[in-house]
């Protein structure tokens, strides 16, 4: 007798799982009436918290924009902002590393098993022993990053010692002292959120990166001409935004009765398992973080302004990541989780395949725009003030390598909580090792020809073979079933993006037209293409059969 959960890496399946090769056919039956019972409400709720998610995140996005904008108009691509983003990426990358990456992903999980299967006292246990435990470790860190700020530094900025690009390093460590503590502050902050999104509370914690924003567009516009070196200005706000974000949360949290009182807890049971888990997820979900991070010390290297090229072009892809990849992933994971806890295969399934659809269905449209758009989305956001006409066209060399990469990102987003909800991390690890080496390697030969643009299709390129081995791993494992719609979906997808590559080629005005608007007009001309776009592509589905309801229910 096989069980359909075999390996379950906490011990034996769960009471309630499907049995592959009992004969229960009536039990088996009984569960599917079940499924079709729960399947519409369960999908209504995942609709409606992607919409919650999407629309905050998208307001966290635009203001993003407006805080890139503001950033490059007062100081360009230049020295000043190479060296911010420098120190404000590095933290950003143990971020992730730490808190919404491998943290979210095995503290979820452990913590849904938690709220369904122990009590609420329980529950508040691991959630105080998870804080105390978390907090001493990134309170150490920090420490450790503050005072070895210098060190840091000159290992991810290899190419401003190498140089002897002395007052760069100067500047990147005096703001890194600065900006460091914000891990501390973001990854509580991300803990936080993940105990609010385990109890079906999504809005808040997509909230938080809002605060982030306003903080930046509001030291640069106000804290900047008060200071010596304007450009610290952008460092202080980091460090208060992380502040700001935590205190944010509390109050949300407090009132689900879970308000965290840190304890100890390297011993605790509960811990030990989100231990074990994030280790390996530690690498596995943050490839593309560490991908980025080998990006910026290998664009150290190049001319000044890659750095900033590379983040201006960066941030707009991820803009749709953000709305749609991580929105979706973030969605599903908890559902995942209670599926697997529960022994819902058919649903577990179900769940990952609409994930993939609304991923496709939105990617590789927005992937399309960012490639063919490419120097007019740069054009329309950042060409004012210090931006140049030429750092404009370097910016949208490198936007047109990552737009490549967008499918194969977004993939990886929503193929990953497949693992992560079933405690697997090790799966994804022996992908990721694969897919970095594969970037590392393309990093040292596409650099070569392609400068910084070169740096950006590799991440595209890796993240492709990553998302790859996870969709090749989920379906040979037999999690994820392939239905007999796909195919039809997908020449649907193919027709659509055709009508929709052949409208912006041919009917969206030259560069040089955009050049000569101002920015309102630049502003309004491209919400118009977008517009139109979208309709363009829309309706060309709808030619083809697709229905949006369908797609939805």
């Amino acid at each position: 007798m096989i069980s359909a959960y075999d390996g379950y890496p906490s011990g034996p399946p769960l009471a309630g799982h499907i049995e592959i090769g009992s004969g229960n056919n009536k039990g088996i039956q009984q569960e599917k009436m079940s499924n079709q019972d729960t399947e519409e409400p369960r999908r209504v709720g995942l609709l409606r918290s992607s919409g919650l998610v999407s629309l905050l995140t998208m307001l966290s996005r635009i203001l993003g924009l407006v805080r890139d904008m503001v950033i490059a108009n007062f100081f360009g691509a230049g020295a000043g902002a190479d060296v911010f983003f420098l120190a404000f990426k590095i933290p950003n990358f143990f971020r992730r590393l730490f808190a919404e990456g491998a943290f979210s992903q095995a503290f979820v999980p452990v913590l849904t098993e938690y709220r369904e299967l122990k009590s609420s006292t329980d529950v508040r246990d691991l959630v105080n022993k998870v804080s105390g435990t978390l907090g001493t470790t990134l309170l150490f860190i920090t420490i450790l990053g503050v005072l070895g700020a210098s060190v840091v530094v000159s290992v991810f900025a290899a190419g401003f010692v190498y140089n002897g690009e002395f007052e760069k390093i100067a500047l990147a460590t005096e703001m890194l002292r600065l900006t460091f503590p914000y891990l501390f502050f973001i990854s509580m902050t991300a803990f936080v959120g993940a105990v609010l999104n385990s109890a079906g509370k999504f809005g808040p914690p997509a909230f938080t990166p809002v605060l982030l924003n306003v903080c930046l567009i509001g030291s640069a516009i106000f804290l900047r001409p008060l200071l010596e070196v304007p450009v610290m200005s952008l460092a202080w706000a980091v460090l208060l935004a992380g502040i700001a974000q935590l205190c944010f949360l509390l109050p949300f949290v407090a009132r689900e009765g879970l308000f965290p009182r840190p304890q100890l807890g390297f011993k605790d049971e509960g811990v030990k398992r989100i231990l074990t888990l994030m280790v390996p997820a530690m690498f596995g979900v943050s490839v593309g973080q560490i991908n980025l991070l080998l990006d910026t010390v290998l664009a150290s290297f190049l001319e000044t302004g890659s750095l900033s090229w590379l983040y201006y072009s960066d941030r707009l892809l991820e803009l749709p990541l953000a709305l749609f990849g991580i929105t979706i992933a973030t969605v599903i994971l908890p559902g995942l989780s209670r599926e697997h806890a529960t022994g819902s295969a058919v649903e577990f399934s179900n769940t990952l395949n609409w994930a993939l659809r609304m991923v496709l269905a939105i990617g590789v449209p927005s992937s399309i725009a960012l490639i063919i758009l490419s120097e007019e989305l740069i054009t329309t956001l950042f060409f004012m003030g210090e931006m140049t006409e030429r750092d404009v066209e370097m910016a949208a060399l490198s936007l047109k390598a990552y737009g490549v990469g967008l499918l194969g990102h977004m993939i990886v987003k929503v193929m990953a909580p497949g693992y992560f909800s079933r405690q697997d991390t090790k799966t994804p690890v022996k992908y990721g090792i694969i897919a970095l080496t594969s970037n590392m390697v393309l990093n040292l030969i596409l650099v070569w020809y392609l400068k910084h643009a070169g740096l950006a299709l590799a991440t595209s390129l890796s993240a492709f073979i990553n998302a790859g081995l996870l969709w090749y791993g989920l379906k040979k494992s037999g999690v994820l079933l392939v239905d007999d719609g796909w195919v039809r979906f997908f020449l649907q997808v193919v027709f659509a993006n055709t009508i929709l590559c052949m409208m912006l080629i041919f009917f969206v005005p030259s560069l040089s037209v955009w050049f000569e608007l101002g920015f309102w007009h630049r502003v309004g001309l491209m919400l118009l293409v977008s517009g139109i776009g979208v309709g363009v592509y829309c309706i060309s589905l709808l030619l083809t059969g697709f229905r949006f309801r369908q797609m939805l229910k």
